[in-house]
Order: C-alpha cells, then sequence, then structure tokens
C-alpha cells in the first residue's frame, strides 16, 4: 500500500488539472498559433508559465485505485498487476481467467 499522503498528493493534481484545463488549452492554442504575432505568443508562453505546475496533466500518476501503486498499472482497468491478477483469480473480473496448462 502506497503512502496516503503521496495518493492524496496525486488526488489534488487530478482536480487541478479538471480546474486549469480550460485556461491551460486556451494559452497553448495562442502560443502555438503561427498567425499570431510573436509578442503575442511570447506574452501566452509567460501566462501559461505562471500556472501552477500541479495544472500539468503530465504532472499526475497513474495509480491503482485499491492499493496506490504508482508501477505495474493497468489503464483500462485502473489497477495493478498484482491487484489485477487477485481479482482475476478469485473471480472477481467478469471474462478473465488465469492461464493454466
Amino acid at each position: 500500500m502506497a503512502k496516503l499522503s503521496s495518493i492524496e498528493k496525486n488526488f489534488r493534481r487530478e482536480r487541478m488539472v479538471k480546474q486549469y484545463a480550460g485556461r491551460r488549452t486556451r494559452l497553448k492554442d495562442i502560443a502555438n498559433d503561427e498567425l499570431l504575432p510573436p509578442e503575442e505568443r511570447f506574452k501566452a508562453r509567460l501566462k501559461l508559465a505562471e500556472l501552477p505546475r500541479n495544472s500539468a496533466p503530465s504532472r499526475v500518476r497513474s495509480r491503482c485505485l485499491l492499493s496506490g501503486r504508482a508501477r505495474g498499472v493497468y489503464r483500462k482497468f485502473k489497477l495493478s498487476r498484482i491487484a489485477l491478477r487477485e481479482l482475476a483469480s478469485s473471480g472477481l473480473i467478469p471474462g478473465m481467467t488465469k492461464s493454466s496448462w
């Protein structure tokens, strides 16, 4: 089980990403628009840099919903490989069985 502080920090980051998503996309569109003058594009880049770091989507870590584990997480299930195997072995995930031969 991961530390609760790191799990909570990740939740705060997710909330902040949602909060600043509109502003961030608007500023990025302005900064990448080739038709605008360079001064406006530069101002947009400066405003983008002033936004909180944790509002960037790349700062959010994919974590297991059950254990909070940060590594080996399947995006489709939002579970770590260990939690996924335990649930599959106990038959709690429909259609998934542990292979044996």
